[in-house]
């Protein structure tokens, strides 16, 4: 399995009013953008932005990162092996399939494989 990118998850009330602002600090714009289960997401330099209202986020906070892989059943035999737990999935996404580990230890840790067609979708132009 390897690891592609790994994303720092951002919380934010608004994406529009916090997207200038990483786009200042990264120098680079959106690469992906959508909705997702009632909250609004953007990649942009080494951040996933997850916006929405504090109801909306809730069952998000606890995800500390984001990691795009190329072998989302990898992570299953990576995370059976070393004692971790799935909390949720896998789950078709607007841009791949995911799942959510409590790792030993307390990282709660999203992963990611992304479908080309998806992500091309899902992508700012």
């Amino acid at each position: 399995m390897a690891v592609l990118t790994t994303y720092a998850r951002v919380y934010v009330d608004d994406l529009d009013v916090a997207l200038p602002t990483f786009e200042a600090l990264t120098g680079a714009e959106p690469g992906l953008r959508f909705a997702y289960e009632g909250v609004e997401l953007a990649s942009i330099g080494a951040y996933l932005l997850v916006a929405g209202t504090p109801e909306a986020l809730a069952p998000f906070r606890d995800v500390q990162a984001t990691v795009i892989v190329d072998d989302l059943e990898e992570v299953f035999a990576v995370v059976a092996r070393e004692g971790g737990r799935t909390l949720d999935g896998p789950n078709d996404v607007p841009t791949g399939r995911n799942v959510t580990v409590l790792h030993p230890g307390g990282a709660v840790i999203e992963y990611v494989q992304f479908d080309a067609a998806k992500v091309e979708a899902q992508s700012v132009r």
